[in-house]
């Protein structure tokens, strides 16, 4: 037998600045093993920009069947305004990990110097301002990360806790359909099998495993 199976949920992974596609293949090897079809959208973070991104993942969702969508940091908040400025995009949920949707204290503090600010590139404004509150018909979940390890530490400071790069209060943006917490810093988000084990979980129920 021949041929790609599409009996399998599919799933559309974005991620964050500063990264390539390449960058998400531990997270992509460990949802197939959870039993979804697995591709990832790829997009120049610091020359291009959310824009160009937003505009070419729509297009791309518009073009194929319903899928998921798993965001990393930056590609959590493309995701989530390709939702809003589309509503109608065959997208059935929506898992951001460690994405700062109520904006960014580390980009803030980076955007203030003009010896830093250009290392955002055309995502700064976005990542500074973050989304509005959510109140679409997709659900979205949260997986954030509390092992404070990351270049934030250095660049700000975090009121409560963080995963050394965003604040857990910068990923509680209201209307969200779940929220968890996971040990993990936040790059180790994508490498994180109990990060992916949990975005599974929403995938498939839209919600988060309960963890003792």
């Amino acid at each position: 037998m021949t041929g790609r199976s599409t009996s399998l949920p599919r799933v559309v992974l974005v991620h964050g600045i500063w990264n390539a596609k390449s960058w998400l293949a531990p997270l992509a090897r460990r949802l197939r093993q959870e039993g979804f079809e697995v591709e990832a959208f790829g997009y120049p973070s610091i020359l291009g920009g959310p824009e160009p991104a937003i505009t070419g993942l729509t297009t791309r969702l518009k073009a194929g069947a319903a899928v998921h969508l798993v965001g990393h940091s930056l590609g959590g908040l493309i995701g989530l305004e390709a939702l809003r400025r589309t509503p109608g995009l065959p997208v059935q949920r929506l898992v951001c990990l460690g994405s700062p949707l109520c904006g960014s204290n580390t980009a803030r503090s980076l955007g203030r110097s003009p010896w830093t600010a250009p290392v955002l590139g055309r995502s700064g404004a976005l990542l500074q301002a973050g989304c509005p509150p959510w109140n679409g018909r997709v659900p979205v979940g949260m997986v954030a990360g509390n092992v404070a390890r990351g270049i934030g530490r250095l660049l700000t400071r975090f009121d409560g806790e963080s995963d050394g790069t965003v604040g857990l209060d910068e990923t509680r943006l209201p209307g969200l359909a779940d929220h968890c917490v996971v040990a993990s810093s936040h790059t180790g988000l994508v490498f994180s099998a109990e990060a992916a084990r949990q975005a599974a979980c929403f995938l498939r129920e839209g919600r988060f495993r309960v963890v003792d």
